[in-house]
């Protein structure tokens, strides 16, 4: 019991931490929210791969590499999803940033040539559709819509960037260790969220209560710092298509907790277009093992060598 509880701690920790910040967001501004999410969790990485005695970044590639990686997927990560956050519902949100293990699968295809066959295509068109109708109504396909006005939207760009960050890793990690570019690449990422919070939003920490401190405590330790750490460790220990395999419930606690607590609700239209996002995660998580195995090419009968006489030589 207590091994399947930590193997899902870190979704439902990323699920519920969704949440939180939804409920925080009237409070205060979103800069601040993303800022604080990450720069305390980041510090707290950092502060454990020191424990750990990981090495610290050396080189110019290094550093030069993990401030791309703050960018991308701290930066414009974070700013996006609390961009959304203002827009949308929590839960659905959350279904739109989950979907990234999509935008993953097509950047290893051109990036890396990683191969994604007939079910991980089947996957991937499921995933756009159940976009289409978590951002859009029907009304909206036929008569026009406002893109950027959808929460949904900005949640689609959270998940982007945080793709591209993902392809990025394993890029990084041959000059800089994963632990401390993670730690890193929050700290980074989160000072230019923390100077727009100064210029744009202002003191707005005063105006937070007790429970709203509690909240966003619950968002950076709990929300970043240890699910981050107890996935990396679970990938490091156990089988990482069945991990993988367990994303779909992140939203599933979001669209949950989002109900009980935000009294948040969905039509049936968007219903439909989270299962069939939901359902296209779990294809392309899943899509090597559904693929069928390709017989291996036989082996052509060496040529059998022909003796040459030393006369014969040229």
């Amino acid at each position: 019991m207590l091994r399947f509880l930590g193997l899902i701690s870190p979704f439902f920790f990323w699920g519920t931490a969704m949440i939180v910040m939804k409920a925080v967001l009237p409070a205060t501004g979103p800069w601040f929210v993303g800022a604080f999410r990450l720069i305390p969790a980041g510090l707290l990485v950092l502060a454990a791969a020191l424990a750990l005695g990981r090495p610290q970044p050396r080189s110019w590639r290094a550093w030069l590499g993990i401030l791309l990686f703050a960018l991308v997927d701290g930066t414009l990560f974070q700013g996006f999803l609390v961009t959304g956050l203002t827009r949308t519902q929590a839960g659905l949100g959350s279904v739109m940033i989950d979907s990234q293990p999509l935008a993953v699968a097509l950047l290893a295809w051109w990036l890396y040539g990683e191969v994604i066959g007939l079910w991980g295509w089947l996957g991937l068109a499921l995933g756009i559709t159940g976009i289409g109708m978590i951002a859009l109504s029907p009304e909206e396909w036929l008569h026009g819509f406002n893109l950027w006005g959808h929460g949904e939207w900005w949640m689609l760009l959270a998940a982007l960037a945080m793709a591209v960050g993902t392809v990025m890793m394993r890029w990084l990690s041959r000059w800089a260790d994963p632990l401390v570019a993670t730690g890193w690449h929050m700290v980074l990422g989160g000072v230019p969220l923390l100077a727009l919070s100064v210029v744009q939003e202002g003191p707005v920490w005063q105006h937070l209560s007790q429970w709203d401190w509690l909240g966003l405590a619950y968002t950076t330790v709990l929300g970043s710092a240890a699910s981050y750490g107890l996935f990396f460790y679970l990938a490091a220990k156990g089988n990482l298509t069945s991990l993988s395999a367990l994303t779909f419930l992140t939203p599933v606690f979001a669209l949950t907790f989002g109900a009980w607590f935000l009294g948040e609700s969905l039509t049936t239209w968007q219903w439909a277009g989270v299962l069939l996002t939901l359902v296209s995660i779990t294809v392309i998580n899943q899509r090597h093992r559904l693929q069928p195995a390709q017989p291996a090419p036989v082996a052509e009968p060496a040529p059998v060598p022909v003796p040459v006489s030393v006369e014969s030589r040229p």
